[in-house]
């Protein structure tokens, strides 16, 4: 343990690139009351399209959305006053727009309501973000449980394997009628094992080893070895839940904060290498892998065998039918998917009734976020809290990818949830809570520093 959190002198970083900090939390207030209105209107808009009148939910859901929405800005007012008054409105607003998604298909699938359930979870989280913003003052306190979050993460990920599969992977625990994904929990406790691994270690994985040729050196087995379990367990989680985006998201995660820590570019060829031949050899092997290769390779097949359009030629219809500005919320046939309209594919739902101008603004959405997290990571002084906020920023990064281009037919399907979008009390829960450590983490770095502390550092 004490290895772990040693930490080594380096040069102080440049001031935040924001300049003079302050507050602003009345901008997050602001912005804040914007999100809900857009959120309150889609909710509005979906009912007067789909049943020509005002939804009889539309009191509760403006009220709980708001009142859950003030909650965590009187937590973020009062506990971490210098956050970055981006993030937490950013979140709101996904989240609002994923019931309102959800809503709609709701409509349409009244045999399966999901809307009343995810506000449930999303309030869950909400409740868990004022927690971690209020009883976590300092992030460099997670540094000291890193062993115990990486053994954390790996129960979490290994216990699934024992309960049956779900559409073919074995991501799920079903219990007592109530269902959970733990690795949308494992990839925060990864990130904070990662962040206090290679802060410990980035001189040796930067400096350290036998030279082979040009740059590329040859590490000495302690530095090299859990690198390497990394990579094998990447590809076991693959093999055991046959689940190629979690696999990917956590061999993804650990090549991006490697890179980071060390400065290499070898370091992110070294892992598109390993991650290639790891799915390459599972692709061929394990059947339910293979059979989404091969839907990515052609989505029209079922429809040339006469079987009708399978998830992925919905989804890809659905994008095209939206053409620019979309056929309007309630107005689209995205339900057609199936099963996973409301959770896989809820970005078709999007691309079809908001259009490629909807979908853009949503993605650029969760770039901002991203970038947020990223400037939280570029102002920090702790190599452990620039680790972190670099770590759970490349999450999201990672996990918008997979998915979207998963839906969009770039890269075979993986089976994840768009982050604050899709239904799951799993992945809106585990968001809420990488959207408080953010805050904590935005803080901390825009926080002015007492006089004298400059010299100090």
């Amino acid at each position: 343990m004490t290895a772990l959190t040693a930490e080594v002198a380096e040069p102080a970083p440049p001031p935040p690139p924001d300049g003079p900090a302050s507050p602003r939390r009345g901008v997050e207030l602001t912005l804040l009351a914007g999100a809900v209105l857009i959120s309150v209107l889609g909710h509005l808009y979906v009912g007067l399209a789909t049943t020509g009148r005002v939804p009889g939910t539309a009191g509760r859901y403006a009220a709980g959305l708001a009142g859950t929405a003030l909650l965590a800005h009187l937590a973020v007012r009062f506990r971490a006053p210098y956050a970055d008054p981006l993030v937490l409105p950013i979140a709101v607003l996904l989240n609002g727009l994923g019931l309102v998604l959800i809503q709609r298909l709701d409509l349409a699938t009244p045999a399966h309501l999901a809307a009343g359930d995810q506000l449930r979870w999303s309030a869950l989280g909400v409740a868990l973000f004022v927690l971690v913003v209020v009883l976590l003052r300092d992030h460099r306190v997670l540094q000291r449980y890193a062993y115990l979050s990486v053994a954390a993460a790996l129960a979490l990920m290994l216990v699934p394997v024992f309960f049956p599969a779900v559409n073919g992977a074995h991501i799920w625990i079903r219990f007592a009628g109530l269902s959970f994904q733990p690795g949308e929990f494992a990839k925060i406790l990864l990130a904070v094992f990662f962040a206090a691994y290679l802060a410990a270690n980035r001189t040796a994985l930067a400096l350290t080893g036998r030279r082979l040729f040009w740059k590329l050196r040859l590490l000495p087995g302690r530095v090299l070895g859990p690198i390497l379990a990394i990579w094998l367990l990447s590809v076991g989680v693959l093999v055991l839940e046959r689940d190629l985006g979690t696999s990917l998201l956590f061999f993804g995660l650990f090549v991006v904060m490697l890179f980071t820590a060390t400065g290499r570019i070898g370091w992110i060829a070294i892992g598109l290498l390993l991650a290639a031949a790891g799915a390459y050899a599972v692709g061929t092997l394990e059947p339910h892998v293979h059979s989404r290769v091969g839907d990515w390779m052609n989505p029209f097949a079922s429809i040339d065998r006469g079987e009708g359009p399978g998830q992925l030629a919905q989804s890809l219809f659905a994008f095209g039918a939206g053409g620019l500005l979309g056929s309007g919320l309630g107005h689209g046939q995205s339900f057609l998917i199936g099963f996973a309209a409301k959770s896989d594919f809820i970005l078709a739902t999007a691309g079809e009734e908001l259009g490629l101008a909807g979908l853009t603004a949503i993605l650029l959405l969760y770039g901002l976020l991203v970038d947020r997290g990223f400037r939280a990571g570029l102002s920090l002084r702790d190599p452990f809290g620039r680790l972190l906020a670099t770590g759970l920023a490349s999450t999201v990064a990672l996990q918008v990818f997979v998915i979207a281009g998963g839906v969009t037919g770039l890269i075979p399907l993986t089976g994840m949830a768009m982050p604050f979008l899709a239904q799951g009390g799993s992945s809106v829960v585990t968001n809420w809570i990488m959207v408080a450590l953010l805050v904590r983490l935005g803080d901390s770095a825009r926080r002015p520093r007492p006089a004298g502390a400059e010299g100090a550092a």
